[in-house]
């Protein structure tokens, strides 16, 4: 599958709201939230004016022109937030470009994007369950901390 990994411009911002819906994972079995579950808070987050803080950067992945992937980090205090120097990571690919290596491209162009702007380290949170934790293992992701649902992971910048 033949896609292209650029830096995300502003005018299409407006997409982290839906690529931040289709980050949740739903475990096998269980009933996908409602859309406007992402209006919450502590996942507004991840996306409320988005490009105006200084550490906003996201990239994109897309195919024939579609956008069909996005990875974007922020300075913020989310789930998986570390310390206020850490940009933390979202990623979401939609679920029929799954499987075939366009997260890890995401992730890895990020994390030398990163890397490249000066940052020491990255973090992210995800659910145990999630089958995304093998990649980001794969990748250079440690476990620094876990509670009874998710693990908090770092990848220094090395």
């Amino acid at each position: 599958m033949e896609y292209n990994v650029r830096e995300m411009q502003p005018n299409e911002y407006f997409l982290l709201n839906d690529f931040l819906y289709n980050a949740i994972f739903i475990p096998q079995g269980v009933t996908p939230p409602p859309k406007n579950i992402i209006e919450q808070e502590e996942l507004q987050v991840y996306v409320k004016d988005f490009g105006k803080q200084k550490d906003d950067v996201a990239l994109v992945a897309e195919i024939d022109g579609k956008i069909i992937g996005a990875v974007w980090a922020r300075i913020m205090n989310d789930y998986g937030h570390i310390d206020n120097d850490t940009p933390s990571l979202a990623i979401s690919i939609y679920k029929n470009y799954r499987g075939y290596g366009i997260g890890t491209s995401l992730m890895r162009n990020m994390i030398s994007l990163l890397k490249y702007r000066g940052y020491k380290r990255v973090s992210l949170a995800v659910q145990k369950e999630n089958y995304a934790v093998k990649m980001y293992k794969r990748i250079g992701f440690i476990i620094v901390e876990e509670n009874s649902e998710e693990y908090i992971m770092v990848c220094e910048l090395k």
